[in-house]
């Protein structure tokens, strides 16, 4: 695990904001990750990115929380990521990934339409943080490999998503490029 301070500051944050039931800075917070993940590729940085966005995601749709299993969902979210807190500020890897694990894997104990939906959550949250770590320059194979997304599905979404319409910076404005074209070509 690279960049401890930074996961365990991200864990410390995701923890406050799920309990003050706070699902668009939880959203905020994930993208914080990606950059350090694009760097570092980082697959905790990835998966935490994953799992903040996720919850975010997850806690904005009300209807949820009168869904049967919720209670149960929320309670393990809540002890698995204090844990994960805790051994990570004793820096004890192994079970930070092994609670981090265990939020996701809560998800199979969760039975009919909140079970789908959730994993649902959690399946486009990996695609959409993949396509994320595309636009700021990884590969798509090094992409889909770091979040364990097939190549199809990354592919697809990137189908979907306009890449231009991504927050890509422009070196120079537009009629100036025209003009520098038109003076070559001209």
């Amino acid at each position: 695990m690279k960049e401890v301070e930074n996961i365990l500051r991200i864990l410390r944050e995701t923890s406050r904001l799920i309990k003050k039931d706070k699902p668009q800075e939880l959203k905020a917070l994930s993208g914080q990750t990606i950059h350090s993940a694009t760097i570092s590729q980082d697959g905790d940085n990835i998966v935490v990115a994953v799992l903040v966005y996720s919850l975010g995601k997850i806690l904005e749709r009300e209807h949820y929380k009168k869904m049967e299993g919720w209670s149960n969902f929320y309670t393990s979210v809540i002890k698995n990521l204090d844990l994960a807190i805790g051994s990570l500020e004793k820096n004890n890897i192994k079970n930070v990934r092994i609670y981090l694990g265990r939020i996701r894997n809560s998800l199979n104990q969760i039975s009919g339409d909140l079970g789908r939906y959730i994993k649902d959550v959690f399946r486009k949250a990996e695609i959409n943080k993949a396509f994320k770590l595309y636009e700021h320059g990884l590969s798509s194979e090094q992409t889909a490999e770091l979040l364990g997304v097939s190549l199809w599905d990354l592919a697809s979404y990137i189908g979907q998503s306009s890449i231009g319409d991504s927050k890509v910076a422009i070196s120079m404005p537009v009629a100036e490029r025209v003009k520098i074209a038109e003076d070559i070509f001209g």
